[in-house]
């Protein structure tokens, strides 16, 4: 993966310094080309456009736009950047913030404290397991489902669905 690396651009949006130099120090050790910072979800999309990264690491709590606001404004984009990878970064992992995430279209979680492997970690995965987009009326970004159910071949994939199909048995 190292030799590959060097090709990538990657964007970090944090409003706390340290973990920004963090984030950075790791990719660029790692041997990733290019890495840019943005304080903000706001200027985190000026500076999507203008570096055109393809993979953002983004903080979930910021001043004057946040995690969440920053992935529903990439994702109404036109164009190919409303399909870069996003890494959220989080120290409130807890099932309502990451729904939310989840349902803005984010493609991976990071929380913190962050550590070396587990920033490489997400990276590897948004690179070499990526999920395929979904276009909907209410949702646009990765497939939120992790895995699929090859026992079930049916068009209702959903168990809240199928309670209301009738079994023959």
């Amino acid at each position: 993966m190292a030799s590959g690396l060097a090709a990538l651009r990657i964007l970090v949006i944090d409003d706390n310094p340290q973990m920004r130099t963090i984030v950075g120090t790791v990719l660029s050790a790692a041997g990733v080309g290019q890495v840019f910072y943005a304080q903000n979800g706001r200027e985190g999309l000026s500076a999507l456009l203008a570096c055109q990264p393809d993979v953002t690491f983004v903080d979930y709590e910021m001043p004057q736009m946040n995690g969440l606001d920053f992935i529903s404004g990439v994702r109404a984009l036109d164009g190919d950047q409303r399909m870069t990878a996003l890494i959220m970064l989080t120290g409130h992992s807890d099932r309502r913030r990451l729904s939310a995430a989840r349902d803005r279209g984010v493609n991976e979680f990071l929380a913190k404290p962050v550590a070396a492997r587990t920033i490489l970690g997400r990276l590897q995965s948004v690179i070499l397991h990526a999920r395929p987009f979904i276009l909907t009326g209410s949702y646009f970004g990765p497939d939120r489902r992790r895995r699929s159910t090859a026992d079930y071949a049916g068009p209702r994939r959903r168990a809240s669905d199928r309670l209301g199909e009738t079994l023959e048995i």
